[in-house]
């Protein structure tokens, strides 16, 4: 994590646009070929957290959260809540790719995506990589927003779509390796290579897997 960004969210925490800056920070021993940054958005409680947590260490969190704004390993695991969003819209400009979350047993996080996606439009690169998902897919009895519900917003934006579970794992793995083959073969691409499909990716992956895009 650079001394920028650090001095950046710190300023940000002592003017009152947050009250808490949580880092969670990989090695700094760490090298890598190619790094890109990439957000999870959506409303406060979609999860956000928690499917980062699944995805760096396979495990689940469960309980009450405060409101966070943080970086792990350049994953950038933002704030829903109102008062954050100048500080989140300051970090929308660098992002290679966002990830957009919902709750599936939230009507009122799913209807605003809509307005996510406008912010995006407006504050985010112009070829910025955007996945839709829908969280909290294993709370079947507690389901509001059906899948395919999901599917046709996805549909109408032309983004990738899946549901995704922090509690049990599923597609959680994938929604992260479609978005890293993405942005890695944008980066690597040689003149005349075909462009990667990162839809029929992960349809070819799910199928593989024996899984489906809901549970």
């Amino acid at each position: 994590m650079s001394t920028r960004k650090t001095s950046l969210a710190e300023q940000q925490a002592k003017n009152g646009t947050s009250k808490y800056v949580l880092e969670r920070c990989a090695s700094v021993n760490e090298y890598y070929d190619i790094a890109f940054k990439v957000m999870l958005l959506g409303n406060s409680s979609v999860g956000k957290t928690c499917i980062l947590v699944r995805f760096k260490d396979g495990a689940f969190l469960g309980g009450n959260f405060i409101a966070t704004v943080g970086i792990d390993f350049r994953i950038w695991d933002t704030a829903g809540q109102e008062r954050f969003r100048s500080v989140t819209h300051a970090y929308y400009r660098d992002a290679q790719a966002l990830l957009l979350l919902y709750d599936t047993t939230s009507k009122l996080s799913f209807d605003n995506i809509r307005a996510w996606l406008t912010e995006i439009h407006e504050y985010a690169q112009k070829d910025v990589v955007i996945m839709l998902l829908g969280n909290k897919a294993d709370m079947a009895a507690e389901r509001v927003v059906k899948t395919e519900d999901g599917e046709k917003l996805a549909k109408e934006y032309g983004v990738p779509f899946m549901e995704t579970s922090a509690k049990t794992g599923v597609n959680v793995e994938l929604a992260f390796l479609a978005i890293a083959k993405e942005l890695k073969h944008r980066a690597t691409q040689q003149q005349n290579e075909p462009k990667f499909q990162i839809h029929d990716y992960i349809e070819s992956q799910k199928h593989k897997s024996g899984c489906c895009g809901h549970m």
